[in-house]
């Protein structure tokens, strides 16, 4: 069964700042939609925003500004954003006036078997939003925390160990502590929450052409896609819950989207070396061809340390490696009908960050890929190991990955579009922001 969201919307919303209440109508939507979900939800708004958060005796000039905590626990590492807005009339909308972002790793899944050490590191980041929040707003400020896919990996008794902890380490703070303000939260509202973020801050939800961009996320744990079918016949031909359907600025939209747990850049590094699952890791070397030859280490994901190491007497270059990754994603990911060679996707997280690391894109701007820019670069950098051990001895591996994922996977074109990108118009394109929104907003569910 396809999700139907239907959001009842009747402002006429500029772009800017507009667009971070259009993204909170979206994602207070989604915070309930799991795959299991198929009942139409409806989101009623009433009340202002001024009016939600704790009472308490303020300045007249002060009440324009507020502020919002964020906890992005990853499966690589735990970010915070602490965000800054100002609303100069209670009739307006807010906008966003700065955030700060701190980050830490490992990832909170690292410490499946010590939660009180998780809890520990989320302390220690909860500094961050003491020493930027002013302590009179202390009390006003909500504090959340959203897990993705490192805690969806872990077994449910371990993962609930660990919010545990983080739920203690809230309730002990001087900040606003809303229901719910400790969940995980699943793959599905983190593909669309993107999608919608993207197509709002680049104008294309406004366009009289209706063309949108995809979006591709790829974590350490889980890869997203969504994009605005242009066929009919893709949204026949995919899986029912592939499909999400929601009414947006009096149009409707059904989205491809998907997550795919357990295909993230360091869960495919697992698969690929037969790690998953393993035992005897105290003693077990689990090799690849994708890794140098005479390398030798201890690298740690989720809380496990496992021995790895190239092949010595093997042999090793982009051939045998990409052999290896197509076992990971043959047959697992769903090739959608259409993916036009005009469509232009935004490429985020370990997409951006290995273009980086492969001297691709710019660091700080970014750029514009084709894939077969990655695929180029997979065959340079796993042909002249050497030269890029010293960046990562895994990327070979890695890229050659995202040539897998991008070809054999999801089944792009080599020249499809993508964008590499961390922010748009200033804005992070993480699902934070709206998800801070999320507990601005006394919304009712349906």
């Amino acid at each position: 069964m396809s999700k139907n969201i239907s959001l009842k919307m009747s402002l006429q919303v500029p772009l800017l700042p507009a667009m971070f209440l259009s993204l909170v109508l979206v994602v207070l939507a989604l915070a309930g939609v799991t795959h299991a979900q198929h009942r139409a939800t409806a989101v009623d708004f009433s009340a202002s925003l001024g009016n939600l958060l704790p009472c308490l005796t303020r300045p007249a000039n002060s009440s324009h500004i507020f502020y919002g905590v964020m906890f992005d626990a990853g499966s690589t590492g735990t970010r915070i954003h602490v965000y800054t807005f100002i609303q100069k009339n209670p009739e307006e909308l807010p906008v966003l006036d700065n955030e700060v972002f701190h980050s830490i790793k490992p990832g909170l899944s690292a410490y499946a078997d010590m939660p009180e050490m998780g809890g520990y590191t989320v302390s220690e980041l909860l500094k961050v939003a003491k020493n930027t929040v002013p302590r009179l707003e202390w009390k006003r400020t909500p504090l959340v925390l959203k897990a993705t896919a490192g805690l969806r990996l872990l077994p449910p008794e371990k993962a609930k160990a660990l919010l545990e902890e983080v739920q203690d380490v809230f309730d002990e703070s001087p900040f606003y502590v809303p229901d719910d303000s400790v969940s995980i939260m699943n793959g599905t509202s983190e593909g669309i929450l993107a999608w919608v973020t993207v197509n709002f801050l680049t104008g294309h939800l406004h366009a009289e052409s209706g063309k949108t961009v995809g979006i591709l996320d790829l974590g350490g744990g889980s890869t997203q896609i969504t994009f605005l079918p242009k066929s009919k016949k893709t949204i026949q031909s995919s899986p029912a819950d592939y499909i999400a359907r929601f009414d947006l600025f009096n149009s409707t939209y059904e989205l491809y989207t998907h997550s795919y747990l357990g295909y993230g850049l360091m869960a495919a590094r697992l698969a690929a070396l037969g790690a998953l699952g393993a035992e005897g890791l105290e003693w077990r070397v689990f090799r690849s061809s994708c890794l140098p030859k005479k390398f030798k280490d201890d690298w740690s994901f989720g809380g496990l340390t496992y021995k790895v190491s190239g092949i010595v007497d093997g042999y090793a270059g982009y051939k045998l490696c990409y052999q290896e990754m197509l076992k990971v994603v043959k047959g697992v990911i769903h090739q959608p009908y259409e993916l036009k060679d005009t469509s232009i996707f935004y490429a985020f997280s370990y997409y951006y960050d290995r273009a980086v690391d492969a001297g691709l894109i710019d660091g700080t701007q970014g750029g514009t890929l084709e894939v077969r820019d990655f695929k180029k670069s997979a065959k340079e950098v796993c042909n002249k190991m050497s030269k890029y051990r010293s960046v990562s001895p895994f990327l070979c591996m890695d890229m050659t990955y995202i040539t897998c994922l991008l070809k054999d996977g999801f089944g792009f074109k080599e020249n499809t579009v993508l964008q590499l990108t961390k922010k748009v118009n200033n804005v992070e394109t993480s699902w934070a922001l709206g998800a801070t929104f999320n507990h601005f907003h006394n919304l009712k569910i349906h």
